[in-house]
């Protein structure tokens, strides 16, 4: 499982890791990927559009996608104050 692509810039050798783990992956074993960040950001957070779309292109190839979408939750129990967001 690889969690959080995008929560903070992977070095250049670390993102070239990421494609190495899915590529060996890649059609011999299910890989979850969790992530923020849409695919078109994934070349920025990489730093490299080519490098993403490679990996992207492995990914998807035989996915599913489960995109969640709403509150967190693991701010679900956090009071809110009065008018605002919850708070942390």
């Amino acid at each position: 499982m690889v969690d959080e692509i995008g929560y903070l810039p992977p070095s250049r050798a670390a993102a070239n890791m990421v494609f190495q783990l899915v590529s060996r992956r890649y059609e011999r074993g299910s890989i979850i990927v969790t992530s923020n960040k849409a695919f078109s950001e994934w070349g920025q957070v990489l730093g490299d559009d080519v490098l993403a779309a490679a990996i992207l292109d492995r990914l998807l190839h035989h996915c599913d996608v489960v995109s969640i979408n709403g509150p967190s939750y693991r701010l679900k129990d956090h009071v809110r104050p009065k008018g605002g967001e919850a708070m942390a």
